[in-house]
């Protein structure tokens, strides 16, 4: 099982050079039956690792390119009359498949981006007064640019605490921008390299991962610091807690372990916390400043 996992990186590495904590923070996000949200400037490969990540794992996905002219029912579908029937029959929107690339989600209005808040708890949605359950399994991969950007419109914390995991991928190294420049269109070779039976292998196997209560106490007094500090604009959720031993627990399968460490915590936890700690303001502060410094104030060997 880890040999695949290391096929799964070594594919998505080999397109998106120089980004190998990013790759593996996204698959982790995955493993973990979470949704990803990146963020960057226009062209740093944000489709490009959604994509190629849908891709590799075998999933059915559809893309979707926000605008501000957006519609729910362009994403969620829509009742139309039949005639002969003469009754409404729901056509399916892009909604309806493994993974949903919600390209540049910020440019729709926030009563379009809502329209996703059901889908991402629940999986299902509501239309008409009927409800629709949704493929299993059910990833949500959007892409953002920084809300400062004209034509934006930041995500609610509503809809933030959605997302298990915030990115960004940032400026490649120079000798990966080299090699880019070098190489062929690589993303041309990429190929699923599980199925769908091989990932809810996976997902099974990482709700295995064992934890004791010292770990517990430690991801607790991390959520806690937040509370009680003042540091946060917004401190940490109790779902928040339950997504972070989610991730702790992907990040230790990833590293071929059946329990997990605080060192695992400590990689997963500013992807985890970030945008929840600091809202639709969390730009400001700068990637990781808020979690890094409650990391700094919680010994794990002094619990």
């Amino acid at each position: 099982m880890h040999n695949k996992i290391e096929n799964i990186l070594a594919q998505l590495n080999s397109v998106l050079l120089g980004k190998e904590q990013q790759t593996q923070l996204a698959l982790v996000c995955l493993l973990a039956d979470g949704h990803l949200l990146i963020e960057d400037l226009p062209g740093m490969g944000k489709t490009t690792l959604a994509s190629m990540l849908a891709k590799t794992l075998g999933l059915d996905y559809q893309r979707v390119q926000f605008t501000s002219d957006m519609l729910p029912a362009d994403i969620l579908g829509v009742s139309i009359f039949d005639s002969a029937k003469q009754q409404f029959r729901f056509h399916q929107g892009p909604i309806f498949s493994q993974v949903l690339l919600a390209d540049e989600i910020n440019r729709a209005s926030p009563k379009t981006q809502s329209a996703l808040l059901e889908a991402m708890e629940e999986k299902q949605i509501s239309v008409d007064g009927n409800t629709y359950p949704l493929p299993s399994p059910f990833f949500v991969i959007a892409t953002q640019n920084p809300t400062d950007q004209a034509g934006t419109f930041p995500l609610p914390e509503s809809q933030l605490d959605r997302f298990m995991m915030r990115i960004e991928l940032g400026f490649p190294a120079r000798d990966a921008e080299m090699a880019m420049l070098k190489s062929a269109n690589s993303a041309l070779n990429i190929n699923a390299v599980i199925d769908l039976s091989a990932l809810q292998e996976m997902q099974q196997a990482v709700k295995k991962v064992a934890t004791n209560d010292a770990l517990l106490h430690y991801i607790l007094s991390l959520v806690d610091e937040s509370r009680y500090s003042g540091m946060a604009m917004s401190p940490l959720s109790p779902r928040c807690s339950k997504t972070i031993l989610q991730a702790s627990k992907a990040m230790a399968f990833i590293n071929q372990r059946s329990y997990v460490i605080p060192e695992d915590v400590q990689a997963v936890f500013s992807a985890v916390t970030e945008h929840r700690l600091q809202g639709i303001n969390y730009e400001k502060q700068g990637n990781g400043v808020l979690s890094n410094a409650l990391l700094k104030r919680v010994d794990p060997l002094n619990l």
